[in-house]
């Protein structure tokens, strides 16, 4: 499989230059790419092809007085912006026809010189690795990167990134085999499972009632984030201690997303160690963020946390259910299967007329868990759809343990229910 491995960079004031004149030229090649198209459309002519547009609009462009400066950064980037711009187009144009999976990919728009975040790519061709551990690169020289660890492969392409705060990074595409983990068993011999429900106030709870918390670390830094926000405002367009401003705010707003992927990735790492089996259900994440909880909903960042499931699920060998959101895993009494009806999110333990109690969350995760366990024997064997009540004694997890008093705030849940599951993400069938 291909992976991305990511590093800092520290050019020089020299090589800073080279790198802002290759951005602004890989942009300007970009845009030119999406305007032909857009020209050839509205006449009612052909798309040009990639081989065409290299021609015209760089090759022919290198020898007009308009884009003479091309020719003073590497082809290999004006190359790929163009290998870009039809990617663009290819996945606008799938997701047209119904080819590509997920939400609807919008027509290519024209790239800003007003945004703080740039890239070029270069491949094979552009860079090299050289024996003092400095990345060369087509045009631009040796640049120091700090290797935090080796990498796997020799890399097939870097993309190398310059961040709103001012901070650069190589990105490298290398080959990497699967690296299969053995199998989470427990003291028995069986399976470790986890069924996790996910929410605000807890970031997920699994079925033994053991918690992940919720970091919020967009919550923790508002603070900060404001006090910025108003030192940039206050400052004069155009002014140096605007630009200063900016790039303290921008600063601030890296702390976070970075703080906020270091502690994804070490929560979906010991959850795809720890357990042979992961199920989760499924979150109308673009909706909820169009409500008053749209700022919880993003700092959670709950559809990254499934994607990097997704991924080291797959890489390590273990399997990823999902099932449909409308399955009414609060509503369901999972000792007796009876489903109970919608409750107010304010309740948070509620009883069941065959005599069982339940926490909301803790619930939620057992059938969860049971819908997980009945998606993959659907999959693997034979069409039998048991009821989403489950056993109490399910083993695994990678949460901490929590109080059965602890308060719990409001969480989304689809509370509807609809009567189907849904598979996504399946490393294999045991």
């Amino acid at each position: 499989m291909q992976l991305r491995y990511r590093y800092r960079l520290y050019p020089s004031d020299e090589q800073r230059q080279a790198l802002a004149q290759a951005f602004g030229n890989a942009r300007v090649v970009y845009n030119d790419a999406v305007r032909a198209r857009q020209d050839a459309y509205a006449v009612g002519e052909k798309f040009p092809s990639g081989t065409q547009l290299q021609k015209r609009l760089i090759t022919d462009a290198k020898r007009t007085e308009e884009r003479g400066w091309l020719s003073e950064c590497s082809n290999i980037v004006l190359q790929q912006a163009i290998r870009d711009a039809d990617a663009a187009y290819r996945n606008f144009f799938d997701s047209m026809r119904g080819k590509r999976t997920g939400r609807r990919v919008g027509a290519p728009r024209f790239k800003s010189r007003k945004d703080n975040r740039q890239a070029i790519r270069l491949h094979t061709g552009g860079l090299s690795i050289r024996a003092n551990g400095k990345l060369r690169l087509a045009r631009i020289g040796d640049v120091t990167v700090s290797w935090s660890r080796d990498l796997p492969s020799a890399p097939s392409s870097v993309t190398v990134v310059k961040t709103a705060d001012d901070r650069y990074f190589a990105s490298f595409v290398v080959e990497a085999g699967e690296e299969t983990l053995p199998a989470a068993v427990d003291a028995d011999g069986n399976e470790v499972e986890i069924g996790l429900d996910l929410g605000l106030s807890a970031f997920a709870v699994d079925q033994h009632g053991r918690v992940i918390d919720n970091p919020r670390f967009l919550r923790r830094a508002e603070r900060k984030l404001k006090r910025a926000q108003r030192e940039l405002s206050r400052k004069q367009r155009g002014s140096n201690n605007r630009a200063k401003a900016r790039k303290r705010l921008a600063r601030q707003h890296a702390k976070v997303s970075d703080t906020r992927q270091d502690w994804l990735h070490k929560a979906t790492t010991s959850i795809v160690q720890e357990n042979q089996l992961i199920v989760l259900e499924e979150l109308a994440v673009s909706g909820l963020a169009r409500t008053r909880l749209a700022k919880s909903v993003h700092d959670a960042s709950w559809g990254t946390f499934r994607r990097l499931l997704e991924e080291k699920a797959a890489r390590y060998g273990r399997e990823l259910v999902v099932i449909d959101r409308w399955l009414p895993t609060s509503q369901t009494c999972s000792a007796c299967g009876r489903i109970d009806g919608a409750k107010p999110l304010s309740v948070r333990t509620w009883s069941c007329p065959c005599g069982a109690s339940h926490d909301r969350d803790i619930n939620a995760a057992v059938n969860i868990l049971a819908a997980g366990r009945a998606e993959r024997q659907n999959a693997c064997g034979p069409d039998v759809r048991p009821h989403t009540g489950a056993d109490g004694d399910e083993a695994g997890s990678s949460a901490t343990p929590r109080g059965d008093t602890a308060p719990r705030a409001a969480q989304p849940r689809g509370e509807s229910p609809p009567p189907t599951a849904r598979s996504t993400s399946r490393a294999g069938c045991p």
